[in-house]
């Protein structure tokens, strides 16, 4: 019965023609992979034999990339530096199908660029070695924020949901979240101060973020259950999904129940950048196709269990959630 349940709602993954407006931090991610030949003579270094450079959607773009996979049309409303990697990211969310005609350029600051080296001996995994970030820590210029909230303001009438994609970067200021939360149905993902989006629909915060605004560790399911009720006080929210890694998740509502969902998979994690994002593209695709937020938070983990499994920041689609939809084992104690 659940999976059948599931099923029907990916099945309806796609069809719909509501929009969903994403409004936050637009990341270039970059991978540049090699091997190891030897160290260096000039440093106590490994010296890397350059193989590959991929660049993917970071950030709120890589919400925006999980959405499109699972066929949900989406406009972008965010932040570029005038810089080719700005051309780049552009270029991958256009041939998504995202809508980039509300992304400001900003010749101030440059994109939000994080590249990870990586290496691989013989015979090994490939590792991180190191991570390095293009970003501006200025305010966001009054005018460049002027531009996005014009944006917004347009596209907000159009949309079923907002989702506010907050890494820290400087889009979402003050006013900025003021004019998302006029939408009846937003969703917040954020790392910090979740209480400065009092009133949207749902925040899924991890455990670390959850226990930061409970004020209190998560040790033990009454810890959980109690930071749960706090985050539902703290937010208004309907709804809050906290992501327990290795644990799964936990969904509370508003009305008081609690929905535990194991981890789908648990031995196979090779990289959980971008999780979160997948999570959200997950319960949203749900959402739209008429789903419970029951069966929106058990697809959204379903669809994180499986990026995980890659390197990098990735995505999913219906055709591979159906697959391992049918591998499921699980079966809740509660109904959809």
């Amino acid at each position: 019965m659940l999976k059948t349940q599931l099923a029907s709602v990916i099945h309806r993954f796609g069809t719909s023609t509501q929009k969903v407006l994403v409004v936050g931090d637009l990341t270039l991610d970059e991978f540049v992979t090699g091997a190891v030949e030897r160290l260096s003579r000039e440093a106590p270094v490994v010296i890397v034999r350059h193989e590959q450079t991929r660049q993917v959607p970071g950030g709120a773009a890589n919400a925006l990339e999980n959405l499109a996979s699972l066929g949900v049309q989406t406009i972008a409303v965010g932040v570029l530096g005038k810089d080719r990697q700005a051309e780049a990211l552009r270029g991958l969310l256009e041939a998504r199908g995202v809508i980039t005609s509300a992304l400001v350029v900003d010749d101030q600051r440059p994109t939000v660029t994080k590249t990870r080296i990586a290496a691989h001996a013989r015979q090994s995994v490939t590792q991180q070695i190191v991570r390095i970030d293009r970003k501006s820590d200025a305010p966001l210029d009054p005018a460049i924020e002027a531009q996005l909230l014009d944006h917004i303001r347009t596209w907000l009438p159009e949309v079923a949901v907002v989702v506010c994609s907050d890494y820290m970067e400087g889009v979402l200021t003050p006013a900025v979240i003021a004019l998302c939360l006029e939408h009846p149905y937003v969703i917040v993902d954020t790392h910090l101060q979740l209480d400065r989006y009092q009133g949207a629909a749902l925040f899924t915060p991890n455990v670390p973020e959850a226990e930061l605004a409970a004020g209190f560790a998560i040790t033990d399911p009454g810890s959980l259950q109690r930071a749960g009720a706090e985050l539902l006080r703290q937010t208004r929210a309907r709804q809050v999904l906290i992501t327990r890694g290795e644990l799964g998740m936990s969904l509370f509502l508003a009305t008081g129940e609690q929905y535990d969902i194991p981890a789908f998979n648990r031995t196979q994690v090779f990289d959980v950048t971008g999780a979160g994002d997948t999570v959200v593209a997950g319960w949203t695709a749900a959402h739209l196709s008429g789903g419970t937020p029951q069966a929106a938070a058990i697809l959204g983990n379903l669809a994180a269990s499986i990026v995980v499994r890659r390197f990098g920041t990735s995505s999913t689609t219906p055709a591979e959630l159906l697959e391992h939809l049918e591998q499921l084992t699980w079966t809740p104690d509660w109904m959809l």
